[in-house]
Parts: C-alpha cells; sequence; structure tokens
C-alpha cells in the first residue's frame, strides 16, 4: 500500500522598484490591473503608471533570462466546490533577486471574476477598485493577489473555487525581479505568464445500498494486526463501500491536509472522521484519526446513501509493524523490505524474478518503512503530510540484527509522506546469514518475524 501523496511549495515574486520615490510607492504592491490580462496594459508592469521609469517606459517583457512560473496543487483542474488550491509562484531571474507577484483569476474568454484568493502574510488582495478585498469579497470586480512587501524568498497561497462549474478558468500571472539601485537604467526584468484550470468532472451519487463491513485489520504490507493506533492504515473489507474505485490525488488535499471524503464516502473512528487514502466496492483504506482511546472502538463506513453498522476493533497507544510484504516472503521465509539509496533491495541477488536485490555489509546504510509507531517531536497529526525532520516520541526505539543491535541514524516520519514512518539503520558487524530483525518502540515489540540479508 502506498500511503504517499507528495505537495509542490515554491517561491514566488514580484515587483520592487529601483527609483526611490517610485520605490516606496510600489513596494507594497502594484496597483490592480498589471498581470496582462485581456484589457490591461500588455507590458504589466513595464508600463507607464506602474513601474515604466524603472523599465526605461516600456519593457521589454519576458527578455530578461528569467521568468515567472505557478504552480497549482490540483494540476491543471479545480473541483468545483471543493477545498481551496493551494498555488505557488516562483520568479527567477540570472540577476535581480528581489521580487515581486500580481495574479487574478477569470473565467475564461471573459472578464468575469472566478473564485475567491486568500492571502499570508506578505500578501493582499485587492478588488479592482483599488480597495483591500473586504470579508465580503470583492463581489463582481476581479480580484488581484499581489505582494504587501517585496521579497526574496517566496509566497504561497490559496486559491477557493467556485462552487459550481463555471467552466474554464484564466489565471494571468505578471512577476517583476528588480536591483533596487535607485537608477533607471533598465535593469529591473518584468515577466509574465498565463493558466488555464479546467472543471473536475462533478461526483453524482447513485448508490442506493447500505454499506456492510465484513472485516477489518491495519495494512496488511505492514503486519494486517487485529489491533492499530492513531495514525495507522486500516484496511476495511465489505460491501456497497463505495460505487467507484480510486486512490486520493493531490486535488483531494486541502494544502497538505489529507481528505476525510472520496466521491461521497467516509469513516469515522471512535467518532472522528478518518482520512480515506483508497476505495472500492469491497474495501476502502484509511488512516486513522488522533484519539487518546484505548481498547474496542467503533469504526462506521458511509458510503453516499447510508451509514454501516459499527464493527468493533481495538485501538492501541502504538501498534507498530514494518513493510514487508507478502511478495517478499520467498520459500517461506518473510523477509522485510529494506533499500539502499540506489533502490536496490536488502537480500541475495535474484532473491525475486524481476526485483533489484543485493545482499547488505557492516557498515551499510539502509531504509526501512513503518506504520503505528506512535506521535513524533515535533508534533505532526495524523493525516498531514510531514514537512519536516522529527524523532519518535516514543523512546528508546531498538532495532537488532538477530542479538546483536544496529544504530539508528533516523527514526520518524519520513518526510513528503502521510503516516509513514522511516529507518535509517547503519548494518552492524555480523557474520554472513540471514538475520531475523527484531525491533522494539518503548515497551511494545514489532510482532512480525522477518530477515535481512548481511553478506561480505
Amino acid at each position: 500500500m502506498t500511503t504517499a501523496a507528495r505537495i509542490t511549495c515554491g517561491t514566488c515574486a514580484m515587483l520592487v522598484v529601483a527609483v526611490p520615490l517610485v520605490l516606496y510607492g510600489h513596494s507594497t504592491g502594484p496597483d490592480p490591473g498589471y498581470t496582462a490580462a485581456p484589457g490591461q496594459p500588455p507590458m504589466a508592469c513595464a508600463s507607464a503608471g506602474c513601474h515604466s521609469n524603472d523599465f526605461k517606459n516600456g519593457g521589454p517583457i519576458n527578455a530578461g533570462g528569467g521568468s515567472v512560473t505557478a504552480t497549482f496543487s490540483t494540476s491543471d483542474t479545480y473541483p468545483p466546490g471543493g477545498g481551496p488550491v493551494t498555488i505557488t509562484i516562483t520568479v527567477s531571474d540570472p540577476v535581480n533577486k528581489h521580487y515581486g507577484f500580481q495574479m487574478t483569476a477569470l473565467v475564461d474568454g471573459t472578464n468575469t471574476p472566478a473564485g475567491d484568493f486568500t492571502p499570508v502574510s506578505g500578501q493582499l488582495v485587492l478588488c479592482a477598485n483599488n480597495q483591500p478585498k473586504p470579508k465580503a469579497g470583492c463581489g463582481s470586480q476581479l480580484e488581484y493577489i499581489e505582494h504587501n512587501t517585496p521579497s526574496t524568498t517566496s509566497w504561497t497561497f490559496t486559491w477557493t473555487p467556485p462552487a459550481t462549474n463555471i467552466g474554464k478558468v484564466h489565471f494571468y500571472l505578471a512577476g517583476n525581479a528588480v536591483n533596487r539601485n535607485g537608477i533607471p537604467d533598465g535593469g529591473d526584468h518584468v515577466y509574465t505568464n498565463n493558466y488555464v484550470l479546467t472543471p473536475l468532472a462533478a461526483f453524482v451519487c447513485t448508490n442506493t445500498s447500505i454499506p456492510v463491513i465484513t472485516s477489518i485489520v491495519s495494512a496488511t504490507d505492514f503486519g494486517g494486526f487485529s489491533s492499530f493506533a492513531p495514525g495507522s492504515y486500516l484496511e476495511i473489507k465489505g460491501v456497497n463501500l463505495s460505487q467507484n474505485t480510486r486512490t486520493w490525488a493531490l486535488s483531494d488535499f486541502s494544502g497538505s491536509n489529507a481528505p476525510t471524503k472520496l466521491d461521497g464516502v467516509s469513516a469515522k473512528i471512535n467518532g472522528k472522521d478518518a482520512f480515506m487514502y483508497y476505495i472500492s466496492p469491497g474495501q476502502i483504506n484509511v488512516q486513522a484519526p488522533a484519539d487518546t482511546a484505548t481498547g474496542p472502538v467503533a469504526i462506521t463506513v458511509t458510503n453516499c446513501n447510508a451509514t454501516s453498522t459499527p464493527t468493533m476493533v481495538t485501538e492501541a497507544g502504538l501498534a507498530p509493524g514494518m513493510l514487508a510484504p507478502a511478495s517478499f516472503n520467498v520459500g517461506g521465509k518473510q523477509y522485510m523490505a529494506a533499500l539502499f539509496a540506489d533502490q536496490f533491495f536488502v537480500g541475495n541477488t535474484g532473491l525475486i524474478n524481476g526485483v533489484a536485490f543485493r545482499p547488505a555489509k557492516p557498515g551499510d546504510s539502509i531504509t526501512a518503512y513503518g506504520l503505528g509507531f506512535g506521535s513524533v517531536t515535533p508534533t505532526i497529526a495524523p493525516g498531514v503530510i510531514t514537512a519536516s525532520l522529527n524523532s519518535l516520541a516514543t523512546t528508546p526505539f531498538s532495532i537488532s540484527f538477530g542479538s546483536t543491535p544496529a544504530t539508528t541514524t533516523y527514526a520518524g516520519l519520513a518526510p513528503n509522506f502521510v503516516g509513514l514512518y522511516q529507518f535509517n539503520i547503519t548494518v552492524p558487524n555480523v557474520a554472513d546469514g540471514d538475520y531475523q530483525i527484531n525491533i522494539t518502540v518503548g515497551s511494545v515489540k514489532v510482532p512480525q518475524t522477518m530477515f535481512l540479508t548481511v553478506h561480505k
């Protein structure tokens, strides 16, 4: 089971001026209407009234050897009525390192505003009348999101799509890279770009059946236990669970937060929303939410029509398991899936046909993966993409090859994944052979019997 969902985060920027009077007049962002959208100055802020002194009255634009680009968390689509779309804007320039930006969104082929921008620190949203966007929004006026202070680093913000399908949405973007030398020498650079997002097809519920749960275990590739912990992944099997089959996509995420509903399907664990990774009529996979309960808890599944009868499953503070899929069981011996940096698996060459293996040597660094190892420091909640290094909150953590302890250089949630733990292990100095891997976190032992191969 893949538990990963990557998300892109980047930098964005646009406008600082080199003439002091203009610098302080526009360092908090340009007036609205300089994105080079239809009907706006095609030279963006190289036009009169914006930064024409800096750019010697008229550009050129897109000629400085750099660019302004935008990335969207939903790629080239948007979900009508769905969660916010994360947008990252990047200005690159070979010379100038002070940036600013302005962006607007229109219904494609019209001058009608589309959606709603939400700024964060260092940004603001103006209405077309050059007034800050009120709480009620800009109404029928275009919205412009832009820098509030010049930046050499980054801006990322969100855009909330319209509640209904309005067709294609066209984003217009301008970015400036300036030198701030105080001289109108034409050394500042203006870039423009534009993007079109198409609406995702709306989900229509046709399911008229009540979902029925027949079994629940933790992720089978990580042990398939009858109990689970907060952050564990569960495989819920049954009938009528979903009318569609798919895994979560980046467009289902709200920023770095995983979805709690896919195509009308959701699940609750002890009354709390689970995070929906995979749905199908006969099985759904979910990540358990944060919880302090231990002992039997109720799990229910709701399809787009009805809710199942609760099924009781045991929740524990820890339920650790390591990635050791059934495909790695060879001749009745279960091998753990551990990787070298070059993506070879640890094991004798040819262990599994078509899979790259080589045995580990003492001193090698290998990486293994797990689920259910509990909270980390600093805290990262279930259902959130891990964005930084961290460490297991429950200690001690130990791993041994047979009776010989190994050194672990990292033990925590894997960056850029949701709920997946990563362990960087240095192979100890042991003789050649297959070694049972024994792992303990706190006082809880990983119950799997699994092996890795060492050969000098």
